[in-house]
């Protein structure tokens, strides 16, 4: 078991991961999310396999098969006239297999994003959670996470 930089070569895992990860999103919000679809397209993945302001790792098993990954962005609050200058490490995705959840995968992971943000000199790592999603909320809480904002709606429609 490996946690590495995702490559190329990982697009088309990832790519049935985004499915499955919007799926659990499409089943609590079939409102907003469309069930079988990606978060991005194979070109985004791709170019954010080469951003220097993205980071995804993957999650690999011992065949280098991915099991899970975490996309992360690097948020720089510089310049900002009302906030302290710091970096953020945003996890803007975090999926594990279906088939391989509930194996300390996701807990791996976010332990590697950590101390990825703590050797590199990040002040905060933060992520969104869907409310229709209270599993992974309760898991971001057991991993430590604190609620920073509450975002709201009322539906019209």
């Amino acid at each position: 078991m490996t946690i590495r930089i995702a490559e190329d070569k990982d697009l088309e895992r990832i790519k049935q991961l985004l499915i499955q990860v919007n799926n659990v999103h499409a089943e609590g919000r079939s409102d907003i999310f469309i069930k079988d679809r990606m978060k991005y397209t194979d070109k985004e993945i791709l170019e954010q396999l080469h951003d220097s302001t993205k980071v995804i790792f993957v999650y690999t098993d011992d065949k280098d098969v991915v099991l899970g990954y975490a996309f992360c962005q690097i948020k720089d609050y510089k310049n900002i006239n009302n906030i302290h200058p710091h970096k953020c490490l945003y996890i803007d995705d975090l999926c594990v297999d279906e088939k391989y959840r509930r194996q300390h995968i996701g807990k791996s992971l976010l332990k590697h994003v950590e101390n990825y943000a703590k050797e590199n000199d990040f002040y905060t790592i933060e992520l969104n959670v869907w409310e229709c999603n209270p599993s992974a909320k309760a898991f971001y809480e057991s991993m430590g996470m604190k609620v920073l904002k509450i975002g709201m709606e009322k539906r019209i429609r």
